[in-house]
């Protein structure tokens, strides 16, 4: 048992936000670790080629491309993944976005684009596959959704991104919200809120490595493996126990980051 309690043989999973980035990083785990993946992104290229690269590495991958700002995008993924296969058993709800501008300048657009796509779109799309993921699970091999959030959602950073902080506090309840209710049909709901990663959304950690580092506890940015053995870790059996939590893979910035006191 222990030999195999982090495999994802035999499964299949989906991806969201998965040309790239945080999404990639986890897509490329579970495809390593025996599991069929199917990437969704916006632009129908960028998510060709990433799922292109990504089998040449080992494994399928196939792309499925989809804007996912809207509730009708959502159901549109939901019935392309319904075609393909009979059932869900992990599905990664990784696709987001930010915007950041000053309070008194911060538009309505920037707040509708945020809390569509990071908290709206995830809900609507676990509801989507809903029946998919139910139709896989048991009480021997739950189907597993993992939510993305961001320690943002934990913790304020310096960034005006009002939208932002709201939508990735909002997905933690959310993601404690929908384990009470989705653990009963079998289907374990937890999250990831990641730290500095290199990413097009953290550039800071991308374009700034070390600067980053140096205010990490750890003194590192997150490398691939960090987040994907996280996501492996809660999409396998050895995380079937885990419900409704929320895992900061940060290295240390939410949790153990003392802020110095006055001299």
């Amino acid at each position: 048992m222990m030999k195999t309690l982090f495999s994802l043989e035999g499964r299949t999973a989906l991806v969201t936000g998965g040309s790239r980035g945080i999404g990639r990083m986890i897509a490329a785990g579970f495809l390593e670790y025996g599991a069929k993946v199917y990437i969704s992104a916006r632009k129908a290229d960028a998510c060709d080629a990433a799922a292109a690269e990504l089998s040449a590495q080992g494994g399928t991958c196939v792309s499925l491309p989809q804007d996912l700002s809207t509730v009708a995008g959502c159901k549109a993924l939901a019935e392309a993944i319904g075609r393909r296969e009979p059932h869900l058993d992990i599905l990664v709800n990784n696709a987001g976005a930010a915007w950041a501008a000053d309070f008194d300048e911060f538009p309505e657009s920037g707040w509708d684009k945020v809390m569509n796509l990071n908290v709206k779109s995830p809900f609507f799309l676990t509801q989507a596959l809903h029946g998919m993921l139910k139709a896989g699970a048991s009480d021997e091999r739950p189907s597993k959704v993992i939510n993305i959030a961001s320690i943002d959602g934990i913790r304020l950073n310096p960034l005006e991104t009002y939208s932002y902080h709201a939508s990735k506090a909002a997905l933690i309840y959310l993601t404690r919200r929908m384990a009470a209710k989705l653990v009963a049909d079998r289907i374990v709901v937890t999250g990831i809120a990641p730290g500095p990663f290199a990413s097009e959304m953290n550039r800071a950690a991308r374009d700034n490595a070390d600067q980053v580092a140096a205010r990490t506890p750890l003194r590192r940015i997150g490398r691939d493996e960090d987040m994907a053995g996280a996501a492996i870790y809660l999409a396998s059996r050895a995380g079937d126990y885990v419900v409704g939590d929320t895992i900061a893979v940060d290295g240390g910035i939410a949790y153990a980051n003392l802020t110095p006191g006055p001299s």
